[in-house]
């Protein structure tokens, strides 16, 4: 069976009267990379935690693989990378003890490793270049360093669904290269991606699909399609810079990390 994400008629109101998701829709079905974008306030972390039911919408629907979230989630179904905010750096534990925690779902009630969790866990540490921390306090690590270890607790589950919610975010460019060869080298083998990113100008790189969010979808389906001027003018209300030359005009739309750039030829 093919991994599959549904979203289904999701809104979200937090106590305060915020209206974070309003009938958010979407459908994600086979190996691929799809981003979601938006501006900051849009609702790409409501709807990651509601993804991974830590945040409960007041209506809706969602699935994987046709499995609601809690039976999906049990069934390692899908891993989760969050956020470098939400997780505390001064905890005692060390990288390997991190990793380690993707085998968590596949152990007995007294988490005791076995010789393949163990290599599991070896073989993802390798694959994102963080073997030799093994033993390092995850609070000793630089920001490039954390987003491997937590990328590699996600391989270390094996689940054919990954969600990454920002993942680029305080990184150098030769760690965002890596993790992307990853991300399309786990695509390559079946895996789906669901990625949150303001990085804006890689997205035609190396993503197959595009969910564009300002609190509803604003529009979903194929990155050479979705991904357009006109559609992201919609997302961020209007391109940030726009520059004129003698023979075009070169739009930049930017999130604050590598930004999109658009050009038209004049006559």
């Amino acid at each position: 069976m093919q991994p599959s994400i549904d979203i289904t008629d999701v809104s979200v109101r937090y106590s305060n009267g915020h209206q974070a998701l309003d009938n958010v829709s979407f459908s994600l079905k086979g190996a691929q990379v799809c981003a979601l974008v938006g501006m900051n306030g849009s609702g790409k972390s409501t709807l990651f935690k509601s993804m991974m039911g830590l945040v409960k919408p007041q209506q809706g629907k969602i699935s994987y693989s046709d499995k609601p979230i809690k039976k999906a989630l049990s069934g390692q179904q899908v891993a989760y990378v969050p956020q470098s905010e939400e997780i505390d750096w001064h905890f005692p534990v060390s990288v390997k003890d991190v990793v380690m925690m993707g085998r968590y779902g596949y152990m007995n009630f007294l988490r005791q490793a076995s010789d393949n969790d163990h290599q599991i866990v070896k073989s993802a540490m390798v694959k994102l270049g963080i073997f030799h921390l093994a033993d390092r306090q995850i609070g000793e690590l630089s920001g490039g360093q954390k987003k491997r270890v937590f990328l590699a607790r996600a391989l270390a589950q094996q689940s054919p669904i990954i969600l990454l919610d920002e993942p680029f975010t305080g990184i150098d460019a030769a760690t965002e290269q890596s993790i992307m060869e990853l991300l399309i080298g786990l695509r390559d083998k079946g895996q789906l991606i669901f990625i949150s990113t303001h990085n804006l100008g890689t997205i035609p790189e190396f993503c197959d699909q595009v969910v564009l969010l300002n609190r509803a979808v604003i529009a979903t389906g194929a990155t050479k399609e979705v991904f357009t001027e006109s559609n992201l003018s919609r997302v961020f209300g209007g391109a940030l810079r726009q520059v004129e030359i003698p023979s075009a005009t070169v739009t930049v739309v930017t999130d604050d990390e590598r930004p999109a750039i658009f050009h038209s030829d004049r006559d």
